[in-house]
């Protein structure tokens, strides 16, 4: 059976698409999830939805399984002792959940060609951390849960800029001391 040219288009078209797709899914698209972080030196204890007892250590993260809408987390020290049992409200497809109450900083980066990063981050205010100055108006947050971020605390910025067409901008969450670091080295101070 002899295939025809434009029958060998379809199907060239056809596999080019399924095989662009193919490297989207596996190495490109972002993937969405919940994590769970300790920036401290103690290991706690906690319990998501009435579920198995979990650990987390010291600067140890991992994900979670939640689901959108109302979720409850216990969280006991490393004796054991109820710390606190609170209810918190998931509405996105990624966050982080701060179960030791520590400072955070999300963090937003401007992304485009011709850019003037310099006059973009100048006129926002600035934050105060540790009584020195932070431009570009960095937000704390050390509430339980917080989903008001792009990138979480396991993940880096893009590298790439993806549309050269206009400015964009994303956000990222930091722990305190992470952020610190990565200021001095972004912004060169």
């Amino acid at each position: 059976m002899k295939i025809s040219a434009s029958t060998k288009g379809l199907i060239i078209a056809v596999l080019t698409v399924l095989f662009a797709f193919g490297v989207y899914f596996l190495f490109l698209a972002k993937r969405n999830y919940y994590l769970v972080d300790n920036p401290t030196d103690n290991t706690y204890y906690f319990i998501l939805n009435n579920g198995r007892e979990n650990t987390i250590t010291a600067g140890q993260n991992f994900k979670v399984d939640l689901k959108k809408g109302r979720n409850h987390v216990k969280v006991l020290d490393d004796k054991r002792n109820l710390l606190y049992d609170s209810a918190f409200e998931v509405k996105k497809e990624r966050g982080l959940l701060n179960i030791a109450h520590e400072d955070y900083y999300i963090n937003e980066q401007f992304y485009g060609y011709g850019l003037n990063k310099d006059s973009l981050i100048a006129a926002r205010k600035a934050t105060v951390i540790d009584n020195k100055n932070y431009l570009n108006e960095p937000k704390l947050m050390n509430r339980l849960y917080s989903e008001d971020f792009y990138y979480n605390v396991d993940e880096d910025y893009d590298k790439v800029i993806k549309n050269v067409q206009k400015i964009e901008s994303r956000t990222k969450i930091f722990r305190k001391d992470d952020f610190l670091i990565y200021y001095k080295e972004y912004y060169n101070f």
